[in-house]
């Protein structure tokens, strides 16, 4: 039986109506389901999960909502702690390094902010179901799984969008988007990942506002990123993002670069490298994921999507530098990265030096790979092995021109460091002596007793 929803009442979908079965569901997330509702507080699956398992994918994530507070989840379950400053969350513990995230309902008070308050405004009140629902970014991750009676609750049409293959915003847009930015981030990546539609008010509400994702955490923005860029899904989502502008908000070192020429021979523009580069990527984390390999860290992905800039920047492909000019090359690099998105994505120190050194040294790489070999000397360097995989990645981009099926395992550049000249060990008597005195009984500074 399917109830319709109103203004305050939800669309109840009953067992048999949808495709979620509770075998389904993981068992330690399972476990925390019954042993908070046998102890009398409601449970609920929440957002991706419910979204996945009705699509039939396998959740990531099993997260978990209850009208119980911290305290009492945490009284509950003893492998378990309290985390978030914003809003309390509890994580419980399982084998395999398993974590199950347990938030209480939450209020409505920051759907209903009007005004010129900052953006996301603090907030740790409790709330109920519906307010809860109407607080999450999109509709089809504003439905609850509801245990007992194994039915699906949605207050905000995520069902019917999840049956028409539609993203949109809960609540008004515009509104949403400002209070929070990096909600435009979310939309285009269950887009990219799901191949759904973006509903037209809310594709219009991320063009309009695409200015103010800066206005968020730098940290938070990087964060995100970073799961787009890993999320097997990166070749879509940089379609979405180029078209919503959202990538040069991102990427700023892009934001007049798209349409030109690359000087490295292709005839590609910065745009077409740039969505070929991200197909490579995706196609090297499923084959590192099939093959049970780890997968290259941030900064060399992030290296990866750089390079069509530093080529145009700093005409990579066709220099020949070496000595105190590789230096100074490598330093530019570091300023305008330092300026740029080493602010903006809040990037550790070790990050840029990283990206610095495989982008500063790719000349010497392709102007021995022209000459047919790698010299011994470049092969002892530390940055070789790194740098020479983030050139077989850029070919296969461009070139077409398959990078090798197990690269060579890609770990931080060793930095130089000068060896400590080895102390001559002495008796234990001789220690404390002054720096000049004689090693001989009797005398101190060169002089007798």
């Amino acid at each position: 039986m399917v109830t319709e929803p109103d203004h305050t009442s939800p669309r109840i979908i009953s067992p048999g109506e949808h495709p979620i079965l509770k075998e389904m569901i993981d068992d330690d997330a399972l476990r925390v389901l019954q042993k908070l509702n046998s102890n009398g507080y409601a449970a609920y699956l929440v957002g991706g999960g419910v979204r996945d398992l009705y699509l039939g994918k396998k959740p990531k994530d099993f997260d978990i909502s209850t009208d119980a507070r911290p305290g009492q989840v945490r009284k509950l379950f003893s492998n378990s702690r309290t985390i978030g400053r914003r809003f309390r969350l509890v994580q419980i513990f399982f084998g395999k390094n398993k974590v199950i995230e347990v938030s209480t309902l939450r209020s409505l008070s920051e759907h209903d902010l009007d005004g010129p308050e900052s953006v996301l405004a603090p907030n740790n009140t409790y709330g109920t179901l519906d307010q809860d629902a109407q607080r999450r970014d999109i509709t089809i991750n504003g439905l609850f799984y509801e245990i007992e009676n194994q039915t699906i609750i949605d207050y905000v049409g995520g069902v019917s969008d999840l049956d028409n293959s539609v993203i949109r915003v809960i609540g008004t847009p515009e509104k949403r988007i400002q209070r929070d930015p990096v909600r435009m981030m979310r939309v285009i990546r269950h887009s990219a990942r799901n191949g759904f539609t973006i509903d037209r008010e809310s594709w219009d509400a991320v063009c309009n506002n695409n200015s103010r994702l800066p206005l968020c955490p730098p940290s938070r923005l990087r964060d995100e990123l970073l799961r787009d860029i890993y999320s097997g899904y990166l070749g879509c989502w940089f379609e979405l993002a180029r078209d919503t502008e959202l990538f040069t908000r991102l990427f700023s070192p892009y934001r007049e670069l798209l349409p030109t020429e690359v000087p490295d021979g292709s005839s590609l523009s910065c745009r077409e490298q740039l969505g070929a580069i991200c197909q490579t990527i995706d196609r090297h984390n499923h084959d590192a994921i099939e093959a049970g390999r780890h997968r290259p860290p941030d900064y060399f992905m992030l290296s990866l999507l750089l390079l069509p800039w530093a080529a145009i920047r700093f005409n990579l492909f066709n220099t020949q530098l070496k000595g105190p000019q590789l230096f100074h090359l490598a330093k530019r690099i570091r300023t305008e990265i330092n300026d740029s998105i080493g602010l903006e994505l809040n990037l550790r120190r070790s990050a840029r030096q990283e990206i610095t050194t495989l982008l500063a040294h790719l000349p010497l790489i392709i102007q021995h790979r022209k000459s047919g070999g790698w010299p011994k000397w470049l092969r002892k360097k530390s940055y070789f092995t790194n740098c020479r995989t983030l050139y077989y990645y850029y070919r296969e981009a461009t070139r077409q021109i398959p990078a090798p099926e197990t690269p060579p395992h890609i770990a931080p550049s060793k930095r130089v460091r000068v060896p400590h000249e080895k102390r001559r060990s002495g008796s234990r008597r001789n220690r404390g002596r002054p720096i000049i005195s004689e090693r001989k009984k009797g005398g101190i500074f060169g002089l007798k007793k």
